[in-house]
């Protein structure tokens, strides 16, 4: 398994058609703690693209399975070339906040759980998948999250688990890395 490369998703989203609206649409998914946050910073640096985060999209841990609208209302307006929106999620506060204008622009990086999947696939030009160890994605989470999340943590890793066999989204992905 080769370690994550920025470069290498540019490279690929350069080299296929744009498929939402006049954009490239960049998905970086695998399960939570594998990575994906960190290359697609990476990747949206090298290209000046914005990245929209899954995170800020579900409604929550019990919300892996109920996140399509927001996506939608991002990429569906995206992909007729005008401006797409989601509502922020406020984990602490348990319930969605602020609107985020999401503009038209030659790459867009989607990241997280779920980004891949078949709903939208469709409009997507690279899939990445981000994978690790099982020991080292929880290890990593606890200590973004805190140890009385992990309940949790092990709640959301049974459901992504759920959530990739459904969608079939390693076998999907355009690249796929190890961390």
């Amino acid at each position: 398994m080769t370690a994550p490369d920025p470069t290498a998703v540019v490279v690929h989203a350069d080299a296929h058609p744009a498929r939402l609206g006049t954009g490239r649409l960049v998905c970086v998914d695998g399960p939570a703690g594998s990575g994906k946050t960190t290359l697609a910073r990476q990747v949206a640096d090298l290209c000046g693209a914005p990245v929209v985060r899954m995170d800020d999209l579900y409604p929550g841990w019990e919300g892996l399975f109920d996140v399509e609208p927001e996506v939608r209302g991002v990429l569906e307006p995206l992909a007729a070339r005008r401006a797409g929106s989601y509502r922020r999620y406020d984990w602490v506060a348990g319930g969605y906040a602020e609107t985020h204008v999401v503009e038209p622009s030659p790459v867009l990086v989607l990241e997280g759980v779920g980004a891949g999947n078949r709903a939208w696939r469709h409009l997507v030009t690279t899939l990445v998948w981000v994978e690790a160890d099982d020991d080292v994605r929880l290890a990593r989470g606890l200590a973004r999250d805190g140890e009385d999340q992990r309940a949790h943590w092990l709640r959301w890793t049974r459901d992504e688990a759920r959530l990739f066999a459904q969608e079939g989204t390693r076998a999907a992905a355009d690249l796929v890395f190890g961390t």
